[in-house]
C-alpha cells in the first residue's frame, strides 16, 4: 500500500485539576489513531494534577521528562516516579487512580493511552512502575534512544507497541524501522526536525500509516517521541475516561 503521512498540531487545553496539556487526540474531528486513543504532553505544577478518576478499556503509560509524579489507585498501589521513569496501568474492567506532582516546580511528560482489544476489555486491572535506570538506553552518533516499550524494556503491554524517546544533537541523522502492519506517530517535544521530507517543530506530530522506515534529520537540538503499534481493526467507543 502507498505510505500515508500527515502532520498534525497538538492543541493547548486544560485537563484534570488545572493541568496544562498539549493534546494530539482525542480532539473534535480526530478521536484516535488505532491503537492509540490519547496523547497528552502535560505540564503540571503543585496545586494542579489529576485527582481520583476512573478508567476502563485501555492501557496507559505516563513517561516523565522532568519533576516527579505520585500515583495512587484503588488496587492499593502508591508510588512516585521521577524524570526518565514511567508509570503504567492496564485499566481493563476498571480502576480508580490519581496522578499528582510529587515535587515543587514543573512536572512534564507524555501520557499515552493504547486501546485494548475487545477480548481483553474485561481483564483485571494492574499497575507497574519502571524507574529511569531500568529503561534501556542506546547511544548512537549524535544522540541517544530510550526504549520505553519494546525489546529489552520491562514495560509489557497487551498490544504489540514500540515506544521510544530520541534525543538528537544539531545535524544528527537517524533511521527507525517500522514493523510491518504497524501505524503510529512521531511527536516533537522540542527543536526542529525533518522526517521523510516533512519538517516539524515543537508540538507537531507526523502520523504515519504503511510506512516501512523513518529517516530523521535534526535541524537543531531536538527531543522526539515515537510510538507505533499494531491496530486492532475494531470499532472504538471512546467517551471521556472510558474506551469500550
Amino acid at each position: 500500500m502507498t505510505p500515508q503521512c500527515e502532520v498534525r498540531q497538538a492543541l493547548a487545553t486544560m485537563e484534570g485539576d488545572g493541568a496544562e496539556v498539549k493534546r494530539l487526540m482525542p480532539i473534535r474531528g480526530f478521536m484516535n489513531f488505532d491503537p492509540i486513543v490519547l496523547w497528552d504532553h502535560f505540564d503540571i505544577v503543585p496545586g494542579a494534577g489529576f485527582p481520583d478518576h476512573p478508567h476502563r478499556g485501555f492501557e496507559a503509560i505516563t513517561y516523565l521528562f522532568q519533576g516527579a509524579m505520585e500515583h495512587a489507585d484503588n488496587l492499593g498501589n502508591r508510588s512516585t516516579v521521577s524524570a526518565g521513569g514511567a508509570q503504567c496501568f492496564t485499566a481493563g474492567r476498571g480502576l480508580v487512580h490519581s496522578e499528582m506532582p510529587g515535587v515543587d516546580g514543573h512536572t512534564t511528560g507524555i501520557q499515552l493511552w493504547v486501546n485494548l482489544p475487545g477480548r481483553l476489555k474485561g481483564v483485571e486491572p494492574a499497575y507497574q512502575q519502571v524507574d529511569a535506570e531500568d529503561i534501556p538506553e542506546q547511544q548512537f552518533n549524535g544522540g541517544r534512544r530510550r526504549i520505553i516499550v519494546g525489546t529489552d524494556s520491562p514495560v509489557k503491554l497487551q498490544t504489540p507497541v514500540y515506544y521510544c524517546e530520541l534525543q538528537l544533537e544539531p545535524g544528527a541523522e537517524v533511521s527507525e524501522t517500522i514493523q510491518a502492519g504497524h501505524r503510529g506517530l512521531v511527536y516533537v517535544v522540542s527543536g526542529e526536525v525533518s522526517i521523510n521530507q516533512h519538517t516539524l517543530e515543537a508540538a507537531q506530530s507526523l502520523f504515519c500509516q504503511d510506512e516501512t522506515s523513518l529517516h530523521i534529520h535534526a535541524k537543531s537540538a531536538a527531543q522526539l517521541m515515537l510510538c507505533f503499534g499494531q491496530p486492532h481493526g475494531e470499532p472504538i467507543r471512546q467517551s471521556g475516561p472510558f474506551v469500550d
